[in-house]
């Protein structure tokens, strides 16, 4: 069994957010997909966009928006670099609109996962 994470955001002058005992995290990546991290999740590099990150602890499921910037993830850690917090109306937009590629990607998985729908 894997221990839970230790979540860091990071800009240049400060630390946004610490959170410990963290179990899981879901993270927007600039390729259009999100990226859902558990414990035991392999080191990884990428680049974010501008989105809400959500996780749970043991207090419950969170979200904080984040301007975009770069996920890092150790083992036990996983670290975002961002320039700050993005406003709340700015990262739910970059969710609710999806590129053709992401759109695509929904629908064939749709299509994968309920046959009666071809």
């Amino acid at each position: 069994m894997f221990a839970p994470w230790h979540l860091i955001i990071w800009t240049p002058e400060e630390i946004i957010l610490e959170a410990f005992h963290v179990h899981w995290i879901q993270v927007r990546l600039a390729d259009g997909g999100e990226i859902g991290i558990w414990p035991g999740h392999a080191p990884l590099l990428a680049e974010t966009v501008t989105a809400p990150v959500r996780y749970a602890d043991d207090t419950g499921e969170h979200t904080l928006p984040i301007k975009a910037g770069i996920l890092h993830i150790t083992p036990g850690q996983v670290s975002i670099y961002t320039t700050g917090l993005a406003e709340a109306e700015a990262a739910v937009a970059t969710l609710a609109e999806p590129g053709e590629e992401e759109r695509f990607t929904r629908l064939m998985e749709t299509l994968l996962r309920n046959p009666q729908a071809r």
